[in-house]
């Protein structure tokens, strides 16, 4: 049976930074293979992880309306379309969502997207979710449960809040979640104890901290992917330390 660990969080808190540092520390600890699931509509995880991703479970949901061939059910050609998306790496394998619905009734398709999604999840002892600040788009194509919910944020009241929030949308979806923490990123000179008490009023266990790291910041400019991150990098080796104590 796969770990499922969801890692969500409102734009700009560096979600999908921690999403690859998780995938490298699974790497890292021989924890593989590993399936990384691109769940936000940005689509950047691939950028993170320094690889191309070239097609997207939504381009198939969308080309299922008119291209399936004569001769060929759309079960059949919409489980090519998936591996068709889904890119190799040693190690992971990456599938992109992509964009979210547009106009018209996507229920068979995602129906088809929920079949073909949960069997290839099932090939994988850890699959890592990067997604939007809700998960509405994921749950829609999957029925799979998240064994460990990582909610990014930055040090502050308002991202506490915002994380709070975030945990108790997704907790209206049809998912069922395991464990929640809350994941402080680029704090500077630790975390201010009132808002550690905030998490704690808001019932949002914090996992650890995350230290602003400029040489994230550096990659970040130059377009680098911070799986290339050295491995003295302040943030990379506080993430690490945090997944230490929460993947089996």
């Amino acid at each position: 049976m796969s770990f499922t660990v969801a890692v969500s969080g409102k734009g700009g808190t560096g979600k999908t930074t921690i999403a690859g540092f998780l995938i490298q520390y699974l790497l890292d600890r021989g924890k593989k293979p590993v399936l990384a699931v691109d769940a936000d509509a940005n689509t950047n995880l691939n950028e993170v992880l320094g690889v191309e991703v070239k097609a997207t479970i939504g381009e198939a949901r969308d080309l299922m309306k008119k291209d399936v061939p004569v001769g060929m059910t759309k079960d059949i050609w919409f489980e090519y379309k998936i591996q068709e998306a889904l890119v190799e790496k040693n190690g992971f394998d990456l599938i992109a969502m992509g964009r979210p619905e547009g106009p018209g009734c996507y229920c068979a398709a995602n129906t088809l997207a929920r079949k073909c999604i949960d069997i290839l999840a099932g090939n994988y002892p850890y699959v890592v979710i990067d997604n939007e600040a809700g998960m509405e788009h994921f749950s829609r194509m999957t029925t799979r449960n998240v064994d460990l919910l990582l909610i990014v944020s930055d040090p502050s009241a308002r991202g506490v809040l915002t994380g709070a929030r975030i945990r108790d949308l997704i907790r209206e979806l049809n998912l069922e979640v395991g464990r929640a923490f809350l994941l402080l990123n680029r704090v500077e000179n630790g975390p201010q104890p009132e808002i550690v008490s905030q998490a704690d009023k808001l019932s949002l266990p914090v996992a650890g901290v995350i230290p602003a790291d400029p040489v994230v910041y550096q990659y970040d400019l130059e377009g680098r992917p911070t799986s290339t991150l050295p491995r003295d990098s302040v943030a990379l080796r506080a993430s690490w330390e945090i997944f230490d104590k929460l993947i089996p």
